[in-house]
């Protein structure tokens, strides 16, 4: 089942430019590790040794923070979008 992942300016050089591309999973896990499977780099940037979630990196499933549902287990529909979101800071 194919899902949009939205594409931060920061890692678009991993789908050369594109700000957004369709994977396949039926679970955020899922779909992260086809992304990873069809532009190589993002688990790098997405994921800490431990293969959690970095704690700067936000993923959302239409509009909703996952941080407050199933997490990566987060089941995900065709056409369902999921959004990369890295934290801003500074001051």
């Amino acid at each position: 089942m194919p899902v949009n992942v939205r594409v931060p300016g920061s890692l678009r050089r991993l789908t050369a430019g594109n700000s957004q591309v369709e994977v396949e999973g039926g679970t955020v896990a899922a779909a992260l590790t086809d992304l990873e499977v069809r532009f190589p780099g993002f688990r790098d940037r997405l994921y800490d040794d431990g293969g959690k979630l970095r704690q700067f990196i936000n993923i959302y499933v239409n509009d909703a923070d996952i941080r407050f549902g199933g997490g990566l287990d987060t089941p995900v529909a065709e056409g369902d979008d999921i959004s990369i979101v890295p934290a801003v800071a500074g001051g």
